[in-house]
């Protein structure tokens, strides 16, 4: 599972699932390989997907876990990325926002794992698209391998006037995974009748007192939408969206990147790792070795 989501399930607060307990083991989406069954749909040595955590073995009645089998040019990891939960985020909260040919669409976070798979498919789409990032070799990867059509890193002290240039027919689709100020420098420049995809917050996480947008009134002036998607709600789409994927992976019009952390005992230092923006493309934790396959 997103390891965003991960941190928010640490918070006592309302959310899309309950609050993890004391001393619960870490929800996660993994790969795994079925060492005992009693279940009739599976036997040993079957490889499966599932909400299965941060264990190296896990006890399943089966409802929660299915069996998987890459797509042409794809890998079993796939299904942990670009045909995962980042994945699906990106296909359904973008093409949701029904980006035209022709759109300015804004992706901050855009060198992770949701947010460079959005943009590939807002390029898919036809839209010029401007990706927001926090380092110099993350916004050359974002234009040199992906093919966005600008890079800002945020970190730049002259990342509002670069916004501004770069954006001179404003923006109609911003798709946020960051929150904080970042969103409020593009509710600046939204567009009429823009739209704004709230997929993600991670500026504000790790706040006791999370910061609320101070330019919302462009939603008013702008004729603008702002609304908020948890992926799991489109599961009856999931296959729709697999078959698009795998069709852009094997035309090459979508490229991924993972960045593997070594150990599940190394899984907590991947998480901090996630939020001081240490990775490039889709973050999982290698839980044991190949002839194993198990993999969280």
């Amino acid at each position: 599972m997103d390891r965003l989501a991960m941190r928010g399930w640490m918070n006592n607060t309302r959310s899309y699932m309950k609050p993890l307990e004391i001393n619960e083991i870490m929800r996660s989406n993994a790969i795994g390989e079925v060492v005992l069954s009693k279940h009739p749909k599976f036997k040993v040595g079957d490889i499966v997907h599932g909400f299965l955590g941060w264990q190296k073995y896990a006890l399943t009645h089966g409802k929660d876990i299915k069996k998987i089998t890459p797509p042409p040019g794809a890998f079993l990891h796939d299904f942990l990325g670009i045909f995962g939960s980042t994945g699906l985020t990106a296909y359904f909260g973008l093409l949701d926002s029904k980006p035209k040919p022709g759109d300015t669409v804004v992706i901050s976070g855009a060198a992770g794992a949701t947010g460079s798979v959005a943009g590939q498919i807002a390029k898919i789409k036809g839209a010029r698209v401007i990706g927001i990032a926090g380092s110099e070799e993350k916004c050359d990867w974002l234009v040199n391998e992906l093919g966005f059509d600008i890079a800002l890193n945020y970190r730049d002290p002259e990342f509002v006037n670069k916004l501004a240039k770069a954006t001179p027919r404003y923006i109609d689709v911003y798709f946020d995974n960051v929150g904080g100020d970042i969103l409020d420098q593009c509710l600046k420049r939204i567009a009429k009748n823009g739209r704004i995809v709230l997929c993600g917050a991670i500026s504000q996480y790790n706040e006791a007192q999370p910061k609320g947008p101070a330019y919302y009134t462009a939603l008013i002036t702008q004729r603008a939408k702002m609304e908020g998607f948890i992926f799991m709600d489109y599961i009856k789409r999931y296959p729709e969206a697999i078959k698009d994927i795998s069709k852009w992976l094997q035309e090459g019009k979508i490229k991924r990147r993972e960045f593997i952390i070594e150990g599940l005992e190394n899984a907590p230092e991947g998480l901090l790792k996630l939020f001081d923006g240490q990775n490039i493309g889709k973050m999982m934790v290698k839980v044991s070795d190949e002839n194993i396959k198990s993999k969280l």
